[in-house]
């Protein structure tokens, strides 16, 4: 399908923004160059990622997950790449729904890559969602080093269903505009790629 033909929403979780594709019945096949220039934000229409809404039933990743979820999260990174997972995403994801008609306050199942996620869309209009237990790399592949400008930190390898580098930092500014991806190493820990975040530890149970 032609871009040009493209029906599509914006939304955002938290200043990720998204655009969102509705396609229920899993008809509109989008490229990997398709969705990068949806997603640039000099040419495209701009958004971290794409957001495909298909009905479980109809997305062959989805079938699994039918009977436990109606909708699927067919999610895209803002380069094209396939992404098992978004926290803020399936927010947006859920909040979509409600918008189309598609889902009720209360509890919604939705299924992702990384398997079925509970949403809860509460009166007020929050969306919160349960992004089960992080689970720490073990073996060789557990502590990895993120680079910025020649400087290095170690962090963790941390799997939410997508894959992290977590590095602590003693402020945030030490991360740079980031401008470009930060280097990640050893390469073999994420072949698929990773998400890198800056933690500045500000105290029990605070961080930035």
């Amino acid at each position: 399908m032609s871009t040009a033909q493209l029906h599509f929403l914006k939304g955002h979780g938290t200043e990720n923004d998204f655009v969102i594709v509705p396609d229920p019945a899993g008809l509109i096949s989008l490229s990997t160059d398709a969705v990068a220039r949806l997603c640039d934000r000099r040419a495209g229409i701009g958004a971290d990622g794409l957001l495909r809404v298909v009905r479980s039933d109809a997305h062959p990743e989805g079938r699994r997950m039918a009977a436990d979820a109606e909708w699927f999260m067919d999610y895209r990174n803002a380069d094209g790449s396939i992404a098992e997972m978004c926290g803020n995403g399936v927010r947006v994801f859920a909040r979509y729904l409600q918008h189309a008609g598609l889902a009720e306050t209360g509890d919604l199942a939705i299924g992702t890559r990384a398997g079925v996620r509970r949403v809860h869309l509460a009166k007020d209009g929050d969306v919160t969602v349960g992004m089960g237990r992080a689970a720490l790399a073990a073996g060789p592949d557990a502590e990895v080093t993120v680079t910025v400008d020649g400087r290095t930190w170690p962090a963790r390898n941390v799997g939410m269903g997508n894959p992290h580098a977590v590095a602590f930092i003693a402020d945030l500014a030490d991360a740079g505009r980031l401008y470009e991806a930060p280097g990640v190493a050893p390469a073999s820990a994420y072949p698929q790629g990773v998400n890198v975040e800056f933690v500045v530890d500000r105290g029990p149970r605070h961080v930035a």
